[in-house]
């Protein structure tokens, strides 16, 4: 009997979406454990945490759920559908988790991250994509300087102290990086200025 599929288990991916919104049990359950893996896997992913990542699930299909009405196949496949809500639901939790921020010890290790990749361009605006990458090609002390400042509240003289450097040291990195971030973001050519 381990081998018997019923004909909900056939039907594709958006029928059983449809069907989700009837309420009908059997259709709920083939569902669920069609996407359940991937959809835990991508909460996983983000949260590190697997009880966080079974909430998340757990919300993600109520959300499908919830919305299947809205579903629209020509913006992409239920799967890709179903793992951006989890995606962006494993984010929001994330981010709300976190309490403090980041460290200025570890920029070093965020600003070397910044890498685009096609789930970044979906997932994030053009102007944050714009904006991190002219911070990643700004000089790495500037960038630091730019970032505890405008992201921390960092005073000239606390950056100053925290990277063992004169004040004016730190005025000028903030100043200089704040400058060439204005030339590239206003640049037709965006990048090309950054030295």
């Amino acid at each position: 009997m381990s081998g018997f599929r019923s004909p909900v288990d056939r039907l594709p991916d958006e029928a059983l979406l449809s069907g989700l919104a009837t309420g009908d049990p059997e259709v709920a359950v083939t569902f669920v454990r069609r996407f359940q893996h991937k959809v835990f896997g991508v909460a996983m992913a983000v949260t590190g945490d697997p009880q966080l990542a079974e909430d998340i699930a757990q919300q993600t299909f109520e959300r499908a759920w919830r919305h299947a009405q809205i579903y629209d196949s020509r913006r992409g496949s239920v799967t890709t559908w179903l793992t951006t809500i989890a995606h962006n639901l494993a984010i929001d939790a994330v981010r709300a988790r976190r309490t403090e921020p980041m460290a200025p010890e570890n920029l070093d290790g965020l600003l070397g991250v910044v890498t685009e990749t096609p789930e970044q361009w979906a997932l994030a605006d053009e102007a944050s994509s714009q904006l991190r990458g002219a911070l990643a090609r700004l000089p790495r002390e500037q960038a630091r300087a730019l970032v505890m400042a405008g992201i921390y509240g960092m005073t000239a003289q606390q950056i100053a102290d925290w990277e063992h450097v004169p004040l004016g040291t730190a005025k000028t990195r903030i100043r200089t990086a704040m400058a060439k971030l204005r030339t590239t973001l206003a640049s037709p050519n965006r990048g090309d200025h950054v030295q």
